[in-house]
């Protein structure tokens, strides 16, 4: 069973045998099929159902023949909005099986962005196509969330807010020239990392480490498309399953800058969505890159 199916409303589906049911009813009863063939000339298919708005199941895998279609895994996933970034995009192929990740250097988030690539037939079909091939322009990045907790925002006055946005800017630049080799853009940042550190350690000392950490984005476990994230909440919406009537929060979030959406269980989420507060969890990233037309 795959862990982030309770993310998109199947919470308590937790037999093998619901699991199964469920998915070769996707399989004899898709909503979208999507086929091509890989560098092997193999077959690749993907075949996929919504529950509720942009949320639903992939399942992946081939024809055998014309009627007989033989899984490969399946995954839920949660299509997102808008343009999360413009950077270029690198998509590896997994070993143990026919996925692919995109991976880009944000410089926003100070770590590598790598997420589970959800439009892979598209890319196989872009990537074989020789001629009047569509280029990728932008990517749109989303997530899942098995638990996640609301917290309250930080204060900050007019000023604040102004000095923050210049900060950020002008660390953004430095980090691409330091990625670039600039010496001086690296002793910048090393010696504003220094000051950070010395404020931090001076202030835990009498604060909560919350009200002086706005937000963070960084790795989290084993899986190199896991997070764990703490990011401004800009908006929100509720979605329903429709197979099961459970509900989910759809959180608009700005984590370092990084604007995406996130799609958690109603269940599962402690505390009141609300423009303005913080959402604190651990996500799994989802991607589709887009093409132009």
């Amino acid at each position: 069973m795959h862990s982030y199916l309770r993310s998109i409303g199947f919470r308590n589906v937790k037999h093998k045998q619901e699991i199964k049911s469920l998915i070769d009813d996707i399989i004899n009863n898709p909503d979208i099929k999507k086929i091509t063939e890989d560098e092997d000339g193999n077959v690749f298919a993907e075949l996929s159902r919504e529950f509720g708005q942009f949320i639903g199941i992939a399942v992946r895998g081939e024809y055998v023949d014309d009627t007989n279609f033989q899984m490969d895994y399946y995954y839920p996933y949660f299509v997102g909005s808008g343009v999360s970034t413009e950077e270029k995009v690198e998509v590896e192929k997994r070993s143990d099986r026919e996925a692919y990740a995109g991976i880009c250097d944000e410089m926003r988030i100070g770590v590598t962005l790598i997420f589970y690539l959800q439009n892979v037939i598209e890319y196989l079909q872009e990537s074989q196509t020789k001629s009047g091939r569509r280029i990728p322009i932008n990517t749109t990045i989303s997530a899942l969330s098995t638990s996640g907790k609301v917290i309250l925002p930080i204060y900050k006055n007019e000023s604040q807010i102004k000095y923050s946005e210049k900060y950020n800017n002008n660390r953004t630049h430095l980090m691409a020239a330091a990625r670039d080799g600039d010496e001086e853009a690296m002793e910048s940042l090393t010696l504003e990392d220094i000051d950070t550190y010395s404020m931090i350690s001076r202030r835990v000392m009498t604060e909560d480490i919350f009200s002086i950490v706005d937000t963070y984005f960084m790795p989290y476990g084993i899986e190199s498309d896991q997070y764990s994230i703490m990011g401004e909440i800009l908006d929100f919406y509720t979605v329903e399953n429709k197979q099961t009537a459970e509900k989910c929060y759809v959180l608009t979030l700005n984590s370092n800058h990084l604007i995406f959406d996130v799609c958690i269980n109603q269940e599962d989420l402690l505390g009141e969505p609300a423009p303005g507060r913080r959402f604190k969890g651990v996500i799994w990233m989802q991607g589709q890159i887009n093409y132009n037309i």
